[in-house]
This record gives C-alpha cells, sequence and structure tokens, in this order.
C-alpha cells in the first residue's frame, strides 16, 4: 500500500483537507468557508474564531478520511497564512482571540512604531515590509490595550501552531511562520533579541522554534476519535504558505514564482537578505524559505481583483463563466497597445506597505473608438508591465537574472494574460497544470518527516508536473513603448494618487 499524507490548509476564504499520494497525486479533497467574526472584546475589530475553525478542520478531515485508505496516512501537516496567532496560557488556552490580519486596530500602532525600533533597523534585520498586520503590531497592541495579558502568557502560538497544539497537546514555532512576524534575525533564522527587547519580550514566549520537515508532535487519542486519522501518526511542521507554494512549484534558486490571484505575488528563492533602504522604499519583502541558507524575496499587487472590476463595470450583463472567455476573445480582437488607451498604474499596484485597495487610479486615453474589449486588454497589459517592473526591481536586489518565470493560480489559466506576460518580460513563462502548490509544497516535508523521502528535495524530484512553455510572441517590441509610458506615469502620476 502507498503511504499518503493529510494537509490542513487554512485560508482567509476556505479551509481545506487534502489527501496527497507520494507522487504528488490529490487523492481527495474537501473545502468549507472560513470567515472572521467581529471581535467581542473589541468593537469593530475582527478575529478568526478558533473554535469554529477547529469545527470546519474536523469536517473537512472527517471527509477526507471517509475516501482513503486509512492505514496509508503516514503524517498530517498545517499550512496556513502569515502573521495571526495568539497569546495562550501554559495549557494552550487562549488568553485573547486571535486578531485577524483583516483587522485594522494595528494601524495606529504601524503610525507609531518608531517609538520602539526604527523602520530602517527593523527592516535590517530581517527585510520584511512595515505593514500594519504584521504580528509585531499585534503585540505591540496588546501590550499598550491588553497589558495584562501581554505580561502574563506563557506563549504566542501562530495560527499553524495553534492548530498543532489541538492535534498534538504539543507547542511548537515553526520558522516559515516566524519569517512572516517582523521580529526575525532572519540571517540567523531567529528571533531578533533587540527586536524583542524593544517592545519587552523575551525569546522564550516562542516555544520550540523548529524547522519545517521535523515532527512536531503526534495526533492524539480523542483527535483520532474525533477525525479518524490514526492516533500517533506524525504531525509535522511546515507553517506559511506562500513559502511552500513556492517550494511546491518546484522553483529552483534564482527562477522567479508569480502567484496569480486577487493579488500577484511575485516570489524568488535567493540566497542572500535583502535589506537596502533603496529595496524598503520599493516595497520588498524577504521572508525565510523552508529550506535554510535561502531567503524567499518578493512584491505584490492586486491583479485579479483589478480584473473583476472590470467585469462587474464592463461586462454586467453576462453572469455564466463563460464571461472570461468572452472578456478574452474580445481583448484578443484588439491591437496590442489597445488603441491608446491605458490603465494608469495607481490603479493596479500594491507594490509598498501602503493598501492598494485603496489607491485611485484613472483609465486613460479614451476615444469613441474605444470598446470595453480594449479597456480590459490595455488593464492586463498595464498589470503584465507591472509584473515585468517588479521583476527588474527584484533582479536588482538580489543580484540575479531571470531566465525564466514560473506563473500558478487562477490568473495563469488566462492565455492572453499569459502572451502578455511573456511579451513584456522578455523570457518564457512556464504554466504548471497543477494549482495546489501550497499543499503539495508542504506534502513534500510531510512526507520527509514521515520518513518515505529522506529529505524534502527527494519529494520534490518525485512529484510530477506538467507545465506549458509560453515563448514571447512577435508583438515584443510592441510593447516596450507601452512599457516606458508605464513607468513614466507611476512614477509621474503616484503623489496626485495619495
Amino acid at each position: 500500500m502507498r503511504s499518503s499524507v493529510i494537509i490542513i490548509d487554512v485560508g482567509a476564504t476556505n479551509i481545506r483537507a487534502l489527501a496527497v499520494g507520494e507522487k504528488g497525486n490529490i487523492l481527495h479533497l474537501h473545502s468549507v468557508a472560513n470567515e472572521t467574526a467581529p471581535d467581542p472584546e473589541f468593537p469593530a475589530g475582527r478575529i478568526w474564531p478558533l473554535d469554529a475553525m477547529w469545527a470546519r478542520i474536523k469536517e473537512c478531515v472527517v471527509d477526507v478520511m471517509g475516501h482513503i485508505e486509512k492505514a496509508s496516512v503516514c503524517a498530517v501537516t498545517v499550512t496556513t497564512f502569515g502573521v495571526d496567532g495568539a497569546p495562550v496560557d501554559a495549557s494552550g488556552k487562549l488568553l485573547y482571540p486571535v486578531i485577524s490580519w483583516a483587522c485594522d486596530r494595528t494601524v495606529r500602532v504601524m503610525k507609531n512604531i518608531e517609538s520602539y525600533m526604527t523602520l530602517k533597523d527593523l527592516y535590517q534585520w530581517n527585510g520584511l515590509q512595515p505593514m500594519h498586520y504584521n504580528t509585531i503590531s499585534k503585540m505591540i497592541w496588546l501590550k499598550e490595550n491588553r497589558p495584562q495579558i501581554f505580561s502574563s502568557m506563557a506563549s504566542f502560538l501562530f495560527l499553524p501552531s495553534l492548530i498543532i497544539h489541538k492535534l498534538t497537546g504539543e507547542s511548537v514555532t515553526d520558522t516559515s511562520m516566524a519569517g512572516t512576524s517582523q521580529m526575525t534575525d532572519n540571517r540567523k533564522r531567529n528571533f531578533g533579541i533587540s527586536i524583542l527587547g524593544s517592545i519587552g519580550l523575551h525569546e522564550s514566549v516562542f516555544p520550540n522554534l523548529m524547522e519545517p520537515g521535523r515532527v512536531a508532535g503526534r495526533i492524539l487519542k480523542s483527535v483520532c476519535e474525533e477525525t479518524g486519522i490514526p492516533e500517533g501518526i506524525p504531525v509535522v511542521a511546515t507553517g506559511h504558505d506562500t513559502q511552500f507554494a513556492v517550494y511546491g512549484s518546484k522553483a529552483g534558486p534564482n527562477q522567479p514564482v508569480l502567484s496569480s490571484g486577487t493579488w500577484e505575488i511575485l516570489m524568488v528563492r535567493v540566497q542572500r537578505l535583502v535589506n537596502t533602504e533603496e529595496m524598503l522604499s520599493l516595497g520588498v519583502s524577504t521572508e525565510l524559505d523552508p529550506i535554510p541558507g535561502y531567503f524567499n524575496t518578493g512584491l505584490q499587487w492586486v491583479a485579479s481583483g483589478a480584473v473583476e472590476w472590470v467585469k462587474r463595470t464592463l461586462f454586467s450583463g453576462q453572469t455564466d463563466l463563460r464571461i472570461y472567455d468572452t472578456m478574452v476573445r474580445e481583448a484578443e480582437a484588439e491591437k496590442p497597445g489597445s488603441g491608446g488607451v491605458f490603465v494608469h498604474p495607481a490603479f493596479v499596484s500594491g507594490i509598498g506597505p501602503s493598501a492598494a485597495y485603496r489607491t485611485k487610479g484613472s483609465v486613460l486615453g479614451l476615444t469613441m473608438d474605444s470598446t470595453r474589449g480594449s479597456v480590459y486588454r490595455a488593464l492586463l497589459e498595464s498589470l503584465a508591465c507591472q509584473t515585468r517592473q517588479a521583476l527588474e526591481i527584484l533582479e536588482r536586489a538580489a543580484g540575479f537574472k531571470a531566465k525564466d518565470v514560473i506563473c500558478v493560480g487562477g490568473g495563469s489559466k488566462n492565455r492572453l494574460w499569459n502572451q502578455l506576460r511573456a511579451d513584456l518580460l522578455g523570457i518564457p513563462v512556464r504554466i504548471l497544470d497543477q494549482k495546489e502548490t501550497t499543499a503539495l509544497g508542504a506534502a513534500m516535508f510531510a512526507f520527509s518527516g514521515a520518513g518515505i523521502y529522506k529529505d524534502p528535495e527527494e519529494a520534490r524530484q518525485a512529484f510530477t508536473y506538467n507545465e506549458e512553455l509560453v515563448n514571447p510572441s512577435s508583438s515584443r517590441e510592441v510593447y516596450e513603448p507601452v512599457y516606458g509610458r508605464f513607468k513614466d506615469l507611476a512614477k509621474n502620476l503616484t503623489e496626485v494618487y495619495k
């Protein structure tokens, strides 16, 4: 009997459980909606209700276990979005709810964070952009608004660790989640003593820091009875979903990965920490790769979120999924350059610490001959320009030259967008047929932790994907003036839309 692993994947929109086979095949998947809730202890605050989340996780796992051979399960692991967690007592009981990254209570904290440590110093320690939702801001909020909890907590557990504690009773901290906190010394893959000291914390508040792929604990008897996962099965540490999506895409060193969804995240695995003042101003963030010795350096911006605006505004007469085919077909009917129509970069840009959904923008160059197809094509051209600008920044920051870009996610299914990316970048775009790169990346470490493979790299080589290669077309040169205009507008009009 071949082995399988169970992946618990907690996203902001959905909670999922997946059973993954030894070759990376998805044996079964079950998904339920996830959502924040009002904070009963703080009006207008948003939290992740952990008990409700745990109930949804169990629902997903029970369904998956009902569709596979229980005896095949050799490991379980947990991956979630970053930064969020909660203070707990010595038994692991919550002392305060899990504050969501979607909560605005820490905006004021971020504005005043330099009363604790300068942004320049923070960035030089860890290379992480100063965002109000980073874990350090939540810690300061607790310190300033719930001082008794802040001073009495036995530990702070990130969200994957809270779930691992429910599965095993053990308290751990994995490095991939720690790297999202803005409290780490990324060169040492540990918490920064100076950063913690500036806000009155000691590193012991984060228990048992461990690398992904290590066994964090074993399934409790009570969890076996509630979910069907065999008692004693190892639970392997993974952690932050973005890191495992990049690893699961099979990206090697200096090979950028574009995760295209509501947001686009362009990230590359490099071997040096990017932490200059210039990169701070340009919005570059660096997190910890699952493999020691590597960093994940990247940029992000709104992408399909802007596409949805075009759909709602200009294509609202059609409601089924074929609307996307209609949009692409009409955009393909327009010539490169979109007849002079241009989407102002501020509309699509999320680079930097400002919230991209709050930035303003413009659609320029409209004439009586403009069509909705030309507006949509102009948006896709601008988004492809955004990708090129981001790649140029990352190449300069990390000292590499990309030979191609791997593209995953929902936005990778748009054939026109893929061609525009290749044309604007001037290098091939590799489209993976596997959208579950986060779960598969986590599965590689789970199989390694269970001893099925000697290390995650051996598992990665055993997993098989198909890919489509999109090469630059003969239209590539046509887009050079489009990109020049993009850069000029981004440079000259940013101040207008602040």
